[in-house]
Parts: structure tokens; sequence; C-alpha cells
């Protein structure tokens, strides 16, 4: 994939300070009031530029760089707010040093008229994955595109601001998790702005790709071998198509909950799953993810029905029977309280590139490949948290999306 315009740089060393992590929130004020004070000059600005791109088929320099600096303005702020950074940023127009979670943006662009014409209507599906990431309460600004705190980056913010106020230190997943959401809402801007005619990635390998990767073993991975290829018949009727696995589907897991308490209580005896029980809910996450991938147009074919490993081109690997720590599995259930939070905003982004792919394979025949890594994503994140509910794994879900998933291009 060639490289986008507008990319994501990663520097930042987990660092943080207890101090400011507890009054974030305050310190962050006087950029909120410099913000509204410089918005309706932003807006002119914006709207001066869509003109002048519309007759000149370039956005000019001038006002070019004034947006790309406001774009780099808004991202630091939001990574200082939301824990993915630690410095207290600069004010836009009086600094231009560089960020621990900055973005490079290219210099003008020759542009199509007609694509600038119509650029606020093109911008609709990006602002609805930007809304998946921030909240649906904030997506609709660019200065507050968090102000939801519903979304993907919102839990990971909250989450991060409780484990860097006890540990010092920022956990990298987390970090990830936002940055990965910053790059994509200044894409995302960068397009409405008219800085580059290139739409917004919504994969996380992209925006990630400078950043570095945390070596730890996951709780589980999802390899992904699929070729985004769509049939639009299969694809028309997707959701009639799953109806027999969402019965079944439910069925299992009617079976699956009680059979996860009573693999939670054997391995508080015995310090790990009994082999039959682990057998069996590793075989119920695999065929959830087979079915949701299916449901989700994140795969193409119609999976099986008994979660058979190797059988769907999304497909989850899982190492089991390893010894757990009593302790931890006896509070298992409030230790994966976190998890499951971050695993339900990961549903809302899954169900937000659901919608959008559907339209868009129907159209084209294939599934956009931004969309299809971010469903993954949701995938294999929400297999790590069952998986440790489950009593499956002591490893803790890794949020980081360069720690569990396998995608095509990555290999």
């Amino acid at each position: 994939m060639t490289e986008h315009p507008i990319r994501l740089v990663v520097t930042d060393d987990l660092r943080r300070s207890r101090l400011t992590v507890f009054f974030r929130l305050l310190l962050a004020i006087p950029h909120f009031l410099w913000i509204g004070l410089l918005g309706i000059v932003v807006v002119v600005i914006a709207v001066l530029n869509w003109f002048a791109t519309l007759f000149a088929g370039r956005s000019p320099q001038g006002l070019h760089d004034f947006l790309a600096g406001w774009i780099r303005y808004v991202t630091h702020i939001e990574a200082y707010l939301f824990l993915a950074a630690n410095p207290y940023p600069g004010f836009f127009l009086l600094s231009s040093r560089p960020y621990p979670v900055d973005v490079e943006i290219d210099p003008p662009e020759p542009q199509r008229r007609l694509v600038t014409f119509f650029r606020v209507i093109l911008f609709v599906p990006a602002l609805i994955v930007s809304s998946a990431f921030s909240g649906f309460g904030g997506g609709g600004n660019r200065s507050g595109s968090y102000g939801g705190g519903g979304g993907l980056a919102g839990v990971a913010a909250v989450l991060n601001w409780f484990s860097s106020l006890a540990r010092g230190r920022s956990p990298r997943g987390l970090r990830d998790v936002t940055a990965w959401s910053l790059g994509y809402a200044a894409q995302a801007w960068g397009y409405a702005l008219l800085l580059t005619e290139r739409y917004p990635y919504s994969g996380p390998e992209l925006h990630l790709a400078r950043a570095e990767v945390d070596e730890t073993e996951p709780a589980a991975r999802l390899a992904v071998a699929d070729d985004l290829r769509r049939s639009r018949l299969t694809v028309f009727f997707r959701l009639a198509l799953a109806a027999p696995h969402l019965v079944w589907f439910i069925l299992w897991t009617v079976l699956a909950w009680p059979a996860a308490a009573v693999n939670w209580l054997a391995a508080l005896i015995l310090g790990r799953s009994p082999r039959p029980l682990a057998r069996f809910l590793a075989a119920y996450l695999r065929y959830a993810t087979h079915f949701l991938a299916f449901l989700s147009l994140t795969g193409n074919p119609f999976p099986g029905f008994v979660g058979k490993p190797g059988s769907y081109p999304v497909d989850l690997e899982l190492d089991l029977f390893a010894p757990q720590s009593r302790w931890v599995t006896l509070f298992r259930f409030v230790l994966a309280v976190p998890a499951w939070l971050l695993a339900f905003a990961a549903y809302g982004l899954l169900a937000t590139t659901a919608f959008l792919g559907w339209f868009a394979s129907l159209v084209r025949g294939r599934m956009p490949e931004g969309l299809r890594n971010a469903g993954a994503y949701a995938l294999g994140y929400a297999a790590q948290a069952h998986a440790y509910a489950f009593v499956l794994t002591g490893r803790y879900p890794y949020s980081g999306p360069g720690g569990f998933l396998e995608l095509p291009s990555a290999r």
C-alpha cells in the first residue's frame, strides 16, 4: 500500500507523570478556550480553501499550511488529553515543535474539481467511522472529536487514565489504540478540509506502521487470509444467510456460559483448564469469530458450524492448556471487566465497518481493505477478552493491533 499524504508519527516513550495525569482535564482547559477562539477563523479559511481548490484544482499553499497546522495542533491536544502522550502541547501559531504523537502532512497536490465539489457528501462515511472511534456524541467536531466518550478511543482513554495513574506508565496497547484513532481523525479531517484527495484509511496497520510493536505474546491471534473479494449476491442477502448461524450461535452460547463457569471452578482447583472444557470453549470462540466475520463482511465464505481450526479465512488461534495462577483465576470475572468494556466498544466499530462495508461491497464486489482490517481488529480483541474471561488463558488481552492481528499485507 502506498503511503498516505497524512501520516501518523508516534515517538512516545509511554512514561506518564502521575500528577499531570490526575489533572489532565483541567490542564487542557486553556487549549479548549484557544480552540474556541480560533474555531470561527478555521471555518472561514476552510470555506475559502474550498472555493480556491474548486477553481484552481489545488489548495493554495498558505491556506493549506494553515489548515495543516490546525490539524496537527488538535492532534497534539487530543493526544495529551487522552494520554496517548505526556508533554504539554504548544499552542497553534505559537509553536511548531514536534510532538510524541504527531502527523506529517504533504504539500498541496492536484485535486479533481468534481470530487472537490462533493467533498462534504463524500466525507460522511469517514465521519461515521470517526464517530465509531470517538463515540457518537462527539464525532462531528474535530476539535472535540472525542466528546462522546463511548467509542473505542474514549474507552481506551478512561482505562489508560487509571492505569497511568497507578503505574506512571501508559500500557502500549491502549496508547496504540488511541493513536490509531488520532491518525484516522487526522486523515478524515484532512480530507474534509481539502488537504488531500486521498480517502482516509481505517485499518490500524497503516497508522501504526512507524510505532514500535510490543513483542508480548497475546492471549489469542487472529489470522486473516481473506482476499477482499465479495459476492454481491451473498452480500445483499448476508443477514438472511446468517439466520441459521444466528440460531446456532444462540444455542451454543446458552451452553458455553455455564461451561465457562464450570471451567473457572475446575481451573481454581487444578491450576489449569481441563482439556475437554478448554477444547469446547475454544471451538465456541472460534465458531463465534467465523460467524461474526461472515455477518460483518470481514470474511466472505459461508462458515461451518463447528469452529474447526483453519477452516475460515478469518481464523482464531488459541494457545490452550497453560498453567494459570489460582489467585488470578479467583478474581477473573472482576479482572475481565476492563477488557469487556473495550471489547464492547470494539463491537461498535465492527458494526460500523459492517454497515459501510455492505454498501461498498455491493457496489464494487470487494470489501475495502481498511474496513476489513478494522473489523478484524474488533473480532480479534473481543476473542482475547472472552478467552481470558472463560479462563482459557491467563494472559491479559492486549489491545494494540500489532500484537495479535496477522494481516496478509503484514506477513
